[in-house]
């Protein structure tokens, strides 16, 4: 069963993949497309979502190294990060302020349980560095992915309009913008604009990764035993 469901899942992503290219409607990003179609094929062939999770887990191994290949084009435009490594840290740290302050804000207003705020708190990185915060600070790995999933969705669909309206130019900003705001999703959508944009979008998505790593085992448990329930 466990090629079955593999292939499945190839197969579904792939149909996401050109439905999306054909019509480009959010609601057919593979993202989003994708585990809806899932989640009805599970349901139709009463398949536990343990048993569907165990036996497509390579998969998910595989998100490692997709992340690692993000390192060549960095490589290839090491001349252009060197002269802005300290825009982009700078940017970069204050993003992943803003992400784990907004998250654990929103979650205090509307008032949702320990485990969903400390799960929330990482949605900003890539998935597999995510899981890994997630499972540092003591939240759960799988809803963590899922508010990962949703931000990279959501900002891949309104990033570009939000990079429009503010009129921002820049190949480097809109990089960064996207690889903070969208993680992977935004990233592809940076391809989109050119070379530049990927590239700085990924090294966004790398640091903003590095740098939440930190606030992990600095931050986050501070943030969590504060008492400020009378400030939401």
């Amino acid at each position: 069963m466990m090629i079955v469901f593999c292939i499945v899942t190839y197969l579904i992503y792939r149909f996401s993949k050109m439905a999306y290219g054909k019509w480009s409607i959010s609601l057919f990003h593979p993202l989003l497309l994708a585990p809806i179609l899932l989640i009805i094929l599970i349901s139709v062939t009463n398949v536990s979502a343990n048993q569907y999770m165990n036996d497509t887990k390579w998969l998910t191994h595989l998100l490692g190294p997709a992340t690692v290949a993000f390192a060549v084009p960095i490589y290839k435009n090491l001349a252009i990060i060197k002269k802005y490594i300290g825009t982009i840290i700078i940017s970069i740290t204050f993003g992943t302020l803003v992400a784990i302050f907004s998250s654990y804000g929103l979650s205090k207003l509307l008032h949702l349980q320990y485990d969903f705020i400390i799960s929330i708190l990482p949605r900003s990185i890539t998935t597999p560095i995510a899981i890994e915060v997630s499972k540092e600070i003591g939240g759960l790995p799988t809803l963590t992915t899922v508010f990962v999933i949703i931000t990279g969705i959501v900002g891949g669909v309104v990033g570009p309009t939000v990079i429009k309206s503010l009129s921002i130019k820049t190949p480097i900003a809109k990089g960064l913008a996207l690889g903070m705001g969208a993680h992977g999703v935004g990233t592809n959508k940076a391809m989109e604009y050119g070379k530049t944009e990927a590239t700085f979008s990924s090294l966004a998505m790398i640091f903003a990764a590095l740098i939440t790593l930190i606030w992990g085992a600095l931050l986050i448990p501070s943030l969590m035993n504060l008492n400020i329930h009378h400030l939401f």
